[in-house]
C-alpha cells in the first residue's frame, strides 16, 4: 500500500491510512540536503508480516525476526522513494526492546525460563551483529540501546526496534 505523505516545513511524514496512530517514517531535511530518517518501532512478528506481506508469522525467533525488521525498513525506504537500499543510509542509533520468553512459565519452570531468556539474548546479539557484519560491512555500526521488557503489543515478537539514520546525499 503506498504511503500517504504530509510535508510540514523540514519534516515529511510517511504513513498509511486516513487516521494513523503513527508514521512509518519521518524524514528531517538537513541544511546540506541530507535526510535524517526516523524509523517507526517495528517487530519481526506481526509488524514485519504486515509490512512485507508475508505468508508466515515468525514467533520468538530473533535470528529470523531481526533481519525482517531491517527488510521492512528497507521496503519503506523504497516505497517512500527515498533510496533503494539500507546500504545507502547510515544508522545513528537503534533502540531495541526485548521481550521475555512466552514459555516456559517462570513460576512452573524458573530454570527453563532463565535458560530461554539467555538464549533469546544470545540469538538477539548474533542476529544484530551478523546483520551489520554481513549486510552493511562498509557502513558504521550504530549506537545501540537495549531494554528488556515483560512484553510488547506484538504477542509473537521477541524484540521491537526503532531507529534513526542519515541518508547522506553527498556520499552518492
Amino acid at each position: 500500500m503506498p504511503f500517504n505523505v504530509r510535508k510540514r516545513g523540514k519534516l515529511t511524514y510517511y504513513y498509511n491510512g486516513d487516521a494513523p496512530v503513527l508514521s512509518s517514517l519521518v524524514t528531517e531535511e538537513q541544511s546540506d540536503g541530507d535526510l535524517k530518517i526516523h524509523f517507526a518501532g517495528l517487530t519481526g512478528g506481526y509488524s514485519a508480516k504486515d509490512a512485507l506481506d508475508l505468508d508466515d508469522l515468525v514467533e520468538m525467533e530473533p535470528l529470523k525476526e531481526i533481519p525482517l525488521v531491517f527488510q521492512s525498513w528497507e521496503h519503506w525506504l523504497q516505497e517512500a522513494s527515498i533510496c533503494d537500499s539500507l546500504k545507502q543510509i547510515d544508522f545513528i542509533e537503534v533502540h531495541a526492546f526485548g521481550c521475555q520468553p512466552k514459555s516456559p512459565n517462570p513460576l512452573v519452570d524458573p530454570r527453563g525460563f532463565a535458560d530461554a531468556q539467555d538464549q533469546l539474548k544470545k540469538d538477539y546479539a548474533e542476529a544484530y551483529r551478523s546483520f551489520f557484519r554481513d549486510y552493511l560491512p562498509d557502513n558504521g555500526v550504530p549506537a545501540r540501546f537495549t531494554v528488556h521488557l515483560v512484553d510488547v503489543p506484538d504477542k509473537a515478537a521477541s524484540y521491537e526496534f526503532y531507529s534513526t539514520a542519515l541518508y547522506q546525499k553527498s556520499l552518492l
